[in-house]
């Protein structure tokens, strides 16, 4: 965290309100020396002035301790996606659609290539999964159910449920889904 700096931070966000040092001073009940010291860099600001500061400013408080993020870092152009391919499956492509891996969400598009499946045996997550077919037609099972979806459906896999894609068409299938774990 040593590249944050959170009295500059509080001084973009107090400025984008149009606010003086003097008026969030009196908001915040920080003295405005001290809120002055602190948007330099000059002084380090308790917890509860940090709590004082971001109330005053109507923004959460981790708010200060948040990176900057490079906009262009936030876009996937359609021709640079990451793909995944598992080893016992090569007829099922995975295409990321949100930059970088995070631990707790995958955003992706699944191709099912003709008379393939997405996996050898059903799997399950912690979590639940939100898919949509873009394109044909598939078979979704869920647990020792089976559900045809087309174009347009959507569905909702609950955590642990054991599930499966089967694409037993002449076409190309088109998932995209969303895991929230």
């Amino acid at each position: 965290m040593s590249d944050i700096n959170i009295g500059k931070k509080i001084a973009q966000i107090r400025t984008n309100k149009n606010l003086s040092v003097r008026k969030l001073a009196e908001l915040s009940h920080v003295t405005a020396s001290m809120l002055s010291q602190i948007e330099r860099g000059n002084a380090n600001p308790s917890v509860n002035s940090l709590k004082s500061i971001a109330s005053a400013l109507e923004v959460p408080l981790f708010t200060f301790f948040t990176s900057e993020v490079e906009k262009e870092d936030l876009i996937v152009r359609k021709d640079s996606r990451k793909k995944v391919i598992l080893p016992e499956s090569d007829n099922v492509i995975y295409e990321i659609l949100a930059p970088g891996f995070s631990d707790n969400f995958e955003f992706a598009i699944m191709t099912l290539e003709p008379n393939t499946s997405s996996s050898n045996g059903d799997i399950s997550h912690i979590g639940y999964e939100l898919a949509y077919v873009l394109e044909g037609e598939a078979t979704v099972y869920l647990d020792n159910e089976e559900f045809t979806m087309s174009k347009g459906d959507s569905i909702k896999i609950s955590a642990g449920i054991n599930h499966r894609w089967e694409n037993n068409t002449n076409e190309d299938v088109k998932v995209i889904f969303a895991v929230i774990l």
